[in-house]
């Protein structure tokens, strides 16, 4: 398989350092020799094209090496590459500030050749422009170079961010009894110090402890420290970044950061976002109230009081299911184990969109547990190419992109769950096609002594989704890299990961892969129904908090924002009927407000699509391959290469709506 990928397992700060460098060395070549075409001679492939394929290599170094920063267990190769993801960041800005680039592209752009351009290159050109725009090329030259400096700091502030995230480590020490309420193989795998025992806020622990351990002080201490990650620092830095958000909007002509932000996706405008939470907020609040109700009956049934405290909801959850549901998330894990998990997920894929997944032990990775695996067709009989010409190998042909699996926790590795382009799709200047490279990354339950990695359900969806993610980067078949696999709208690109979801829930699909990690026996009928019929319960309650998280976003981010992120967080918290946990400034953690800056509603845009397309799916059977071939045409592999919008219609053959969406709360369409 071609690729520039470097050999991961022998890398060096230097090596990184330099590499990076000649890949701003070759760019500022290329572009220096694209400025330098008279203008009568431009034509698309001379100036157009040739940008994009001067940018590829620092996009390869930013995907690739960069990269590192997030999950290099080396702490000098980690910041070394932390530094150089800012140093490319910020030259990736100045990209959009070159004039020498821009007076290329507008030369050509008043050709007739460029009036007569169709599909991916008239769309191609007609962004570059649009960029052009939104970097402030209409203003005075004082007035960009100010906007530069501005959106340089922003690449800073992010950096410094998420850097300050990934190192955290607090948590609580406790004795054994403490732990009243979690199984000994939970207990087994915490870290021991002499006779105590240390419970950290990395997904694996967290999650368990706050909905299975009975001491309601210890939950709350737990949850303090979790809602403070990122500390004092990251309020302080997220407050100059709204600040300087805003300013960049005010210099474009925007009434605010968030009317900049959305007017290149779906929802075009502020007041379409504002309105599609407003109408998600009135239909789920009964929902959620109930839910509350029964939050309350069921923490009285376990400790003699309906007064649920912030740090009681997820405890209460778990009692309910466990009690009107007999779930138990942590007996369920005893049948998910993580490499049946991985079978089973790539079973579905091959049957439902016809590729497949080979594990490669010999490519080079930059920590043990790191894992790669290879993409092939099943067969090409759907009228695919062959994989240099951007289709699929036959099978056991060449594969056509690869991706990774980076899946526990360790320290200083990206604390949340994401997927990440290493490569991306594209026609070279060759005429070759640039194979595809994801990544998984992830913090899903480590193996402990005597037993794999076994994996809660809600851990099992976490896969699924950002398998999602890893498919629509590696299906892709777009000619241009700007329109690659997720490089879609950002309030569409979760829609797939999101579909995704649905076939954990299907017991057709469940009951191929699931078995006891000891005895291999199924997982149980009643089980099984147990989760499907407890798959609703807290819906309300979890869907306002998503409504929360979006609309406090959306409000740093709007007009009439004063600049307090903990006074405007307290002003929201109320909206899912969770008190606000005095003290705490949760936002500190919350990766999200960099990259989903006033676009986390996406989330639930993207949810809303994402569950009507699975309708087709629904009514055809979640393993029928021939839904699967027209979803992968007419979604996956188009990428970014026609608008979200278009792509649902297109597949759903009707104008969608939000009636599954609601259905899957257990509300009907009102």
């Amino acid at each position: 398989m071609d690729h520039d990928l470097p050999d991961y397992s022998a890398l060096t700060p230097d090596l990184l350092a330099e590499t990076c460098r000649a890949a701003m060395a070759e760019c500022d070549a290329a572009v220096a020799a694209v400025a330098a075409i008279p203008a009568a001679e431009r034509d698309f492939a001379n100036t157009v094209l040739a940008l994009e394929e001067a940018e590829e290599a620092v996009v390869k170094a930013s995907g690739a090496w960069a990269f590192l920063s997030y999950t290099s267990p080396d702490d000098a190769l980690r910041q070394t590459a932390r530094e150089w993801e800012e140093k490319l960041g910020k030259y990736q800005v100045g990209l959009g500030f070159d004039e020498e680039q821009y007076r290329a592209v507008k030369e050509f752009a008043g050709t007739g050749a460029a009036a007569a351009l169709t599909g991916e290159e008239a769309r191609l050109l007609e962004r570059v422009l649009r960029d052009y725009r939104r970097n402030g090329f209409e203003l005075s030259g004082g007035e960009r170079a100010g906007l530069r400096a501005l959106f340089d700091e922003l690449v800073e502030i992010g950096s410094r961010f998420e850097q300050e995230i990934a190192e955290w480590d607090d948590g609580i020490e406790v004795d054994r009894a403490d732990l009243a309420g979690l199984p000994d193989a939970f207990v087994a795998g915490l870290e021991r110090a002499g006779e105590r025992y240390r419970v950290t806020l990395d997904y694996p622990q967290y999650v368990p402890f706050m909905a299975n351990a009975r001491s309601s002080a210890l939950r709350r201490e737990l949850m303090a420290k979790n809602q403070c990650k990122g500390g004092p620092r990251n309020v302080a830095r997220l407050e100059r970044a709204i600040a300087v958000r805003a300013e960049i909007a005010r210099i474009l002509g925007y009434d605010s950061w968030a009317a900049y932000a959305v007017e290149p996706r779906m929802a075009g405008r502020p007041e379409a976002v504002t309105a599609f939470l407003d109408d998600l907020r009135s239909k789920v609040a009964v929902k959620a109230a109930a839910d509350l109700a029964e939050y309350a009956d069921a923490n009285e049934a376990a400790v003699g009081s309906r007064d649920v405290q912030p740090w009681d909801y997820d405890f209460a959850l778990n009692r309910l299911k466990r009690t009107r549901f007999a779930v138990d998330d942590l007996r369920i894990a005893e049948y998910f184990p993580l490499d049946a998990c991985l079978d089973g997920l790539f079973g579905v894929m091959r049957d439902v969109l016809g590729v497949r997944f080979t594990e490669r032990p010999d490519v080079p990775v930059w920590h043990p547990d790191v894992r790669a695996f290879d993409v092939t067709d099943v067969t090409d009989a759907a009228g695919s190419g062959g994989a240099e010409d951007g289709g699929g190998g036959r099978e056991g042909g060449e594969p056509f992109a690869r991706f990774f699996m980076d899946l526990f926790p360790r320290p200083n590795k990206f604390k949340h769950a994401a997927a990440f382009s290493l490569q991306r799709a594209r026609r070279r200047a060759d005429g070759g096609y640039q194979r595809p490279v994801s990544a998984i990354v992830a913090n899903f339950t480590e193996p402990a002594a005597g037993q794999p990695s076994l994996l809660r359900h809600s851990e099992v969806v976490t896969l699924f989704h950002e398998f999602g993610h890893v498919l629509h980067g590696t299906l892709t078949r777009t000619e241009r890299g700007r329109f690659a696999g997720t490089a879609t709208e950002r309030d569409f690109v979760e829609a797939p990961s999101q579909m995704l979801e649905h076939w954990c829930w299907e017991p057709a699909v469940l009951n191929r892969f699931a078995r006891h990690h000891e005895t291999g026996e199924p997982l149980p009928k009643e089980l099984l129904e147990g989760m499907i019929a407890a798959k609703q319960a807290g819906s309300g309650v979890a869907t306002m908090r998503q409504i929360f998280f979006a609309t406090l976003d959306f409000a740093y981010h709007s007009p009439g924002f004063g600049g307090d992120t903990t006074a405007a967080l307290r002003d929201v918290h109320a909206l899912h009927g969770i008190p606000y946990l005095a003290g705490t400034h949760f936002q500190s953690g919350f990766g999200h407000l960099f990259g989903y800056d006033a676009g986390y509603y996406g989330y639930l845009w993207s949810r809303v699509l994402g569950d009507d397309m699975y309708t087709r799916f629904a009514a055809a059977g979640a393993l029928d391959p021939a839904t699967g071939d027209r979803y992968r045409r007419l979604v996956l592999e188009r990428g970014g290469s026609a608008d979200g919008d278009r792509m649902v219609r297109e597949f759903l053959e009707r104008e969608p709506d939000n009636a599954a969406f609601l259905r899957e709360l257990g509300l009907e369409r009102s």
